[in-house]
């Protein structure tokens, strides 16, 4: 049975309040019914200039064309899809998906998906990605695949799109083992800071 949306987390998570907490360094996760905020120390990025790394695997999956990217062809089934994750899926709640659609439909969240060449918008996409975009700064929250390489394929299709419109910051929350393969690193909490404010006050780049 399908949970409830808690009227009170979602009161707590309008886009404004939303905004306000992005721009300052801090991200909701939603665990066991509790709201919770986080500004991790140190704060891990992606980065979006020659140190972002694929394997040469990847990169000859890319170049055979085995799937086809897209964005925001469906942000609401890439949320369902992140949220059926076994190793973070819980935290992608019923509230959380109502206020991110909430962003997504006021252009502030945006999704990467990936389709098996030929069959874009066929049925549901076999990776992708989705997070938040204020000013010049991307906030990934959460990718998935059910297909080889596919959610992979939608990571990179964004780091080159986010460096094609001139992102300077892209936020992973937290380096993983699988993210430092790209590239990611960690950084202090006030170096992530003297980056942040600036990126967040540039005008809408997505």
């Amino acid at each position: 049975m399908a949970m409830e949306p808690d009227p009170d987390i979602l009161d707590s998570l309008t886009p404004e309040n939303l905004v306000h907490a992005y721009s300052h360094g801090l991200f909701p996760m939603v665990n066991d019914g509790e709201l919770m905020w986080f500004s991790p120390d140190p704060r891990g990025l992606l980065p979006l200039d020659s140190r972002f790394h694929i394997s040469r695997s990847l990169r000859r999956t890319i170049g055979r064309g085995v799937f086809e990217c897209t964005v925001d062809a469906c942000f609401g089934d890439v949320m369902e899809l992140c949220g059926r994750r076994r190793d973070e899926g819980t935290w992608i709640t019923p509230e959380m998906k109502i206020a991110y659609a909430k962003l997504h439909e006021l252009g502030l969240a945006h999704s990467v998906e990936a389709w098996p060449a030929g069959e874009v918008r066929q049925g549901r996409p076999v990776g992708g990605v989705y997070g938040v975009s204020i000013g010049a700064a991307f906030f990934a929250e959460s990718m998935f695949h059910f297909e080889t390489d596919a959610g992979e394929v939608a990571l990179a299709y964004l780091v080159d799109h986010l460096a094609g419109r001139g992102f300077v910051l892209c936020d992973v929350q937290w380096t993983t083992e699988n993210l430092k393969r790209f590239g990611a690193f960690d950084l202090p909490r006030m170096d992530y800071f003297q980056m942040l404010v600036p990126a967040v006050s540039r005008e809408d780049a997505f």
